[in-house]
Order: structure tokens, then C-alpha cells, then sequence
């Protein structure tokens, strides 16, 4: 076998090897529950804004709070009531609809949410 053959059949083994390797790490942690949702905090839903930007609907204890998130941080945008939310159950809901519901029941102002388009401005 020449040198490089040698230099190839020897990198691929090794490349193989950490493969394996962060396979087997990667499982023994998820067996270990690593990286699980603990405690009180959970994620009701997400509306990304931008590459680097996003809403959050998080459910602290008994709070639901709307967090905003971009590259200075995370920021408290407001809070919700708790009871006007039913999403316990539903994990397949997204940020627009859960915020819809919540303004459509809230005491707040009864505002549209639009639905966006795969349509671009060239074809219309």
C-alpha cells in the first residue's frame, strides 16, 4: 500500500472512531436524562422575528411571561394570565395561534394576526 493510501485508510478509521465515540457519549447522556426539561419552567411557544430574534411564551410556577430574545439577550416583553391559556395539552401549537387565543379572551385589544405568504411581491 502506498503512503497515502496508508494516510487515507488511516484517517477514515480515525474519523469512524470520534464518530462512534459522540454516538456513544450522546446516548449515555440521554440515558442519564441530561439535557431534559427540569423544574418549573417550560416553553409554551416561539415566533422567530429575525435570524437572531424570537418570541417566547414561557410558563414559570404559575407566571407566563413573554420574553423577547436577540443577540443583547433575553429581555421581559410582558406577562400573561395563566388561566387564559390552554395549551397544557396541546405541544403542536404555535406562538401565533396561542397569542391569538389569548387577545381573542383577554382584556386586551382584539387585533388580527395575519398569515404570511409564500407568494413574493414580483408575482402579484
Amino acid at each position: 500500500m502506498t503512503p497515502f493510501a496508508t494516510y487515507i485508510v488511516e484517517t477514515l478509521v480515525t474519523l469512524v472512531a470520534v464518530i462512534a465515540l459522540a454516538v456513544l457519549v450522546l446516548v449515555g447522556a440521554r440515558r442519564f436524562g441530561l439535557g431534559r426539561p427540569m423544574g418549573p419552567l417550560e416553553i409554551i411557544g416561539r415566533l422567530p422575528l429575525e435570524g437572531r430574534r424570537a418570541v417566547y411564551l414561557v410558563r414559570v410556577a404559575e407566571r407566563v411571561l413573554i420574553l423577547g430574545a436577540s443577540e443583547a439577550g433575553l429581555k421581559k416583553l410582558g406577562e400573561l394570565d395563566p388561566n387564559l391559556l390552554d395549551v397544557q395539552n396541546e405541544r403542536k401549537v404555535g406562538f401565533r395561534e396561542v397569542l391569538a387565543r389569548v387577545l381573542e379572551r383577554g382584556q386586551g385589544p382584539k387585533v388580527q394576526v395575519p398569515t404570511t405568504s409564500k407568494v413574493d411581491d414580483a408575482t402579484r
